[in-house]
């Protein structure tokens, strides 16, 4: 399992061996995203989300798939290896900088593109995303690095999510945009043909780090964490980004749902305190919105993916799917399924924001707390029945769902996660049935992969 939280120096183009049969109609390609330098010069980076980005793509087409990898070029990332230094504040994990330095240049510490979290396919630009706001554009073809994409001025903030959702009426791109200030700000905009509107505004006194969010057909829903954050501290404690924030239990955890019609809020509701990264999906019910997340009890799972931590032998805590429907009464809440679940992936097309039955994502073998993520899960959101699959001493990372063209049913299609062989050393690209979650094909990859966070597939 260390394997995975370790540095992919070398980068490579190759056609990969398939075993299996892939579906004759899977055509296009999986672009997935994930840290892969985790030190420099003897120096490593603290936490999982800290490392180095770098993308891989991969090419399907006749049954054959072909395979690159490449680092973004970033300044971050030029600072690591041509300088040997780390000249950015990264998620938990502070630049190599004197006290003098820190309080002279904290405007650069701020604006990291290190984009080691989800791509952006299919627009005018394709893009590497992380938690700022300056977005990594790059070829989707070759995988170099074109430059940074730097917002318009219109609205600014120093956080965002790197999973926008597309909106389900509109086409709107959705996202929030988060401006510390003695009253920081939660600014939801949606983004037509490139420029961006402000939709909606949520003054806080202290902001939660909120990692996604969720649209419905109508709503934008923002769900605030009480893992929460007094920007000043951002200035003055000289700590890494994360480190600053404190979980506030007492708080509860806030639903606040917004009309993508005006943008006013038609329903704030708190609810007990949890913590989550992903949000599975939502949807409007009559008078009531009900949002699916993947729910952790609290926020100790930010020190379980500390580097030191997740390659030892600590806990793991495990997230379920659990289901938030907000009313006019308040936030009730049930667990969807007993299997822990990860990265939630859905179809997201045409169920995105819409009533929907199966999610898929990473899970515990045996709900064991004592590896990392080691299967792949699908939920039946409707009867809680789940299906794993699951091989000794393999990691799967993030599922994707690939409708097949003529798909008739939800889950008619393949999920294809890109899978790490600790044994072994290597990873390779599996491509399950996602009605039967059975075995189709697997493509074995010349190195491994380190674990990382998300990706998209494209029919291009």
């Amino acid at each position: 399992m260390r394997v995975g939280f370790t540095s992919l120096e070398h980068e490579v183009v190759a056609e990969l061996e398939v075993r299996g049969e892939l579906p004759r109609w899977l055509s296009g390609t999986l672009v997935r995203n994930g840290p892969a330098k985790f030190e420099t010069a003897g120096r490593p980076f603290r936490h999982w989300f800290d490392g180095q980005a770098m993308l891989h793509r991969f090419r399907i087409a006749d049954g054959a798939v072909g395979y690159r990898n490449r680092f973004l070029d970033t300044p971050a990332m030029r600072s690591v290896r041509d300088d040997g230094r780390i000249a950015f504040r990264e998620f938990a994990t502070d630049p190599c900088r004197s006290i003098f330095d820190r309080f002279f240049t904290r405007s650069r510490v701020v604006a990291n593109a290190n984009a080691n979290v989800n791509v952006l396919l299919g627009g005018d630009e394709d893009l590497a995303l992380t938690e700022t706001p300056i977005a990594v554009e790059f070829d989707a073809e070759t995988l170099a690095t074109v430059g940074l994409s730097v917002p318009d001025g219109a609205l600014t903030g120093q956080v965002t999510t790197a999973h926008p959702h597309v909106a389900p009426r509109t086409g709107d791109l959705v996202n929030y945009l988060l401006k510390f200030g003695r009253r920081s700000v939660y600014q939801v905009y949606r983004q037509r043909a490139g420029v961006r509107e402000l939709l909606a505004a949520l003054p806080v006194d202290r902001p939660g780090y909120v990692h996604s969010f969720a649209v419905t057909e109508r709503h934008v829903v923002l769900v605030v964490f009480p893992l929460v954050v007094n920007p000043l501290a951002l200035l003055l404690r000289g700590k890494p980004f994360i480190e600053n924030y404190r979980w506030r239990p007492e708080l509860g955890t806030r639903f606040v749902v917004f009309s993508q019609e005006d943008g006013s809020i038609v329903a704030d509701r708190r609810t007990d305190a949890f913590f989550a990264f992903h949000h599975v999906n939502a949807f409007d019910d009559g008078d009531r919105v009900v949002v699916d997340i993947c729910s952790y009890p609290d926020a100790s799972v930010v020190d379980a993916l500390y580097l030191d931590e997740v390659r030892g032998d600590a806990e793991l805590p495990l997230p379920f799917p659990t289901r938030y429907e907000v009313g006019p009464d308040g936030v009730d809440s049930r667990r969807l399924a007993g299997e822990a679940l990860e990265l939630p992936r859905i179809s997201y097309g045409p169920h995105n924001g819409r009533a929907y039955r199966y999610a898929y994502g990473v899970g515990a073998h045996g709900g064991s707390r004592h590896d990392f993520f080691n299967q792949l899960v699908k939920v039946d959101v409707h009867s809680g029945r789940t299906s794993v699959w699951h091989e000794p001493g393999r990691y799967p990372g993030e599922p994707v769902f690939v409708a097949a063209p003529d798909a008739r049913a939800e889950d008619d299609g393949v999920v294809l996660s890109v899978v790490l062989d600790a044994g072994a050393g290597r990873s390779c690209l599996v491509v399950l049935d996602a009605s039967t979650f059975t075995e189709l094909a697997r493509a074995e990859v010349p190195h491994a992969i380190p674990f990382g966070f998300h990706g998209q597939f494209s029919s291009r």
